[in-house]
This record gives C-alpha cells, structure tokens and sequence, in this order.
C-alpha cells in the first residue's frame, strides 16, 4: 500500500483489529475513496470506530467525527427495528393483513398482503406504476393513495421484488396508523434523540452543514433483464423523489431511501439485532419479536436486484455469505453507493460503513466487503 496517497486515519481501533484499519485505509488506494467512517461494536463495546478523508469533492473540507452521510437503504435496517417495537407493543402483527390496519390497501387485489410480506418486498410494489412527477414523493398521502390502489406487478406468493423507495411509505403508513407517529417521528422521540444517536430520517436544516457531500457512481448498476418491476423501481423519470433540492430532500421523511447517519450510530442502532433484541443492555423488543423479525419471510432470485436473496421483515439475511461476512447468521443491509450495517448475533458484533464516493453495486460493495473481511479474520 502506498502511504502517500492515504488520508490521516482518525478515531478509535482496539489492539487486535489493526487489520480492519488497514483495510479501510486500502479503499483510498484501490477505489478511490473520498471520505469514510466505519464503526464495530462487540458485545456491546466499540473496537473500531474510524473515520478519514474529505467530506467534499473537491476535498477542501475534513471528515470530522459528526460529519453526517445520507446511507439510502441501509435504513430499511432501522426502519424494521421501528416495526418490530410497535410489533412487540402489540400494535402490529406480522402475520397479520396489511389492510387490517390500513383498509384502502386492500384494492387491487391485496387484501391478502400480510405485514411481514410487505416488509420482505412480497407486496408487488416495487414502484409506482402510475406516471408521476418526481416531485409527488414528497406528498405522503399521494404516494399512500396510489400504492394502495395498485395492482402488485406480479402475482403474490411469488417471491420478492425489492421495493427501493416504497418499502418506506408502507413502513410509514402502518407506524402513523398505529403508533400515531412517523417513523422519523418514533426515532427521533423514542429511539436516538434519548439517547444521543446520531441518526436521522427527517434531517432539520440546522444539521445540514455537516453533511457530506456526495460523488455520484462513475457507471450504472448492472439490473440483468430490463422488466417493468425493475423499470418503475429504478429507471423511470419518477423511480425516486426529486425536483425540490437537497436542503428538502435531506428535510424530508422517507424511511427507505434519506437517513443520515454517522457509523458509529449506525452501528450503536445495529445491537438489537445481535443482542437479543437489547439497545444498549436495556430491553429494546422481546426475543420472540427478534425471532420473528429475522425468521426467513421468503428466499431465491429476487424480481428487482439481480440476487439470491433471503428476506426477514425488512431485514436482508445472510444466508449465503459474502454481503456481510461468512455467518450465515448474519443479517443486514446496503444502501445505494455502498453504505451497509450488519449484526451477527452469535459473535454479539455489529457494524457500519458510509462514504460519500458512491460505487454502482447495488450490494456486495468491494469497499465494505474488504472491512468486514477484516474483522472476521481478526476474530
């Protein structure tokens, strides 16, 4: 590795896991890195929490230590915890309808749609078939409206299809129809602002200054054959919200598709999936519920990722290694350009990476990869 091209390292790395720095160092010479963060809690305790690089493109501003990255759909992680609490306060029920709590949702012929199918991307709404102004996705109640009417893209109980951007307005709808509050909402009241972590799905504009900014992928992801799912989820004009800037973008509450976050609290948010379902020692949801939330909900080749795939409730699972190291107990998930968290249970790790040099993987992305390679060879 040649150390003249490296950014200074800073932060935290508990003796035995120098490899992990290396390899996070390693992204800077072999992929061009700009800045980065990532964090590793074992039982409970950080061994690594790191961060290098600029948070700029022109590299003219310093990775800080609170410097914030949107991380897209390694949301969806924390999005399934919020589910799994109103779940295990018994406002929710996997196995029951989607339509028992939201009606409307029953057109189209889904009234059938169970919860924990909805959240392992089995309800056939990948994206809105309807055309659309980019715009419209910052109108809950309109993107509530047309989801609930429209026909699945394919027929149920057929697998799943990964629902990029709408997982997190179904997510949302039942937490308001429940709980009374969204998901943001619930976070922000119940979950981080409590406890001082650092993650956001809804970011105030007093925040925004210390947000990265981002290097757009240097080419497309590879999405196989070109189907309608695969189209409406990522291709069309109207696939993601657009058209009314970053600052209300960032403002905005979409579950699936804008958290902010550092890894560190990434990985803090991570722990009750590989604690028994504790947040930090305390109760955070019952066994039961974890079990339920990371049982397997549907499995093989998924309609929109061009990927194998095993879904829990909103959580991917490892069952056949590579995303997030060699446990097939392992669940987690990645955002677009290359953020992901993981935890494995029977280790009692957890883990983080976000960056703002955006990659084409859609998952598997070489950068984290490499880390949590790292920390398993330093197990």
């Amino acid at each position: 590795m040649n150390t003249d091209t490296l950014p200074a390292l800073h932060g935290h790395v508990a003796t035995g896991f120098e490899p992990v720095a290396e390899a996070f160092l390693a992204n800077w010479t072999d992929h061009d890195e700009i800045g980065a963060g990532f964090a590793l809690t074992l039982d409970g305790e950080t061994v690594v929490d790191i961060h290098a690089g600029w948070a700029d493109r022109k590299k003219s501003r310093e990775w800080q230590t609170d410097t914030l990255v949107p991380v897209y759909s390694t949301g969806k992680a924390i999005a399934a915890l919020v589910l799994a609490r109103l779940v295990d306060r018994g406002l929710l029920s996997y196995d029951a309808p989607v339509a028992d709590f939201w009606p409307e949702f029953a057109a189209g012929g889904k009234s059938s749609v169970t919860v924990a199918e909805a959240l392992s991307h089995q309800a056939g709404l990948s994206g809105i078939a309807e055309e659309m102004d980019a715009g419209d996705w910052f109108d809950a109640g309109l993107i509530e409206e047309r989801l609930a009417r429209q026909a699945p893209l394919w027929p149920l109980g057929t697998g799943s299809g990964y629902h990029p951007v709408t997982f997190g307005f179904i997510a949302d709808a039942l937490a308001r129809r429940t709980d009374g509050r969204s998901i943001g909402a619930i976070l922000r009241e119940e979950v981080c602002g409590p406890r001082k972590i650092d993650f956001h799905v809804g970011l105030p504009e007093s925040e925004h200054g210390r947000t990265a900014e981002h290097a757009m992928p240097r080419q497309v992801p590879d999405l196989g054959e070109r189907t309608l799912p695969r189209e409406l989820a990522f291709l069309k004009p109207w696939s993601s919200p657009g058209r009314r800037g970053a600052t209300e973008w960032r403002k905005a509450e979409f579950p699936a598709a804008n958290a902010h976050a550092t890894a560190p609290a990434l990985a803090r948010l991570m722990t009750p999936y590989a604690d028994a379902g504790r947040l930090e020692g305390k109760r955070f949801f019952s066994e039961d519920t974890l079990a339920a939330l990371v049982k397997e909900r549907v499995s093989g080749p998924d309609k929109v990722l061009p990927f194998d795939l095993s879904w829990g409730a909103g959580i991917m699972r490892n069952v056949k290694p590579g995303f997030y190291g060699p446990a097939p107990e392992t669940v987690g998930h990645s955002g677009w350009g290359g953020s992901c968290a993981f935890a494995d249970p029977v280790r009692g790790l957890t883990g983080a990476y976000v960056m703002n040099r955006q990659h084409h993987h859609l998952a598997g992305d070489p950068r984290p990869v490499r880390i949590i390679d790292a920390v398993y060879g330093c197990l």
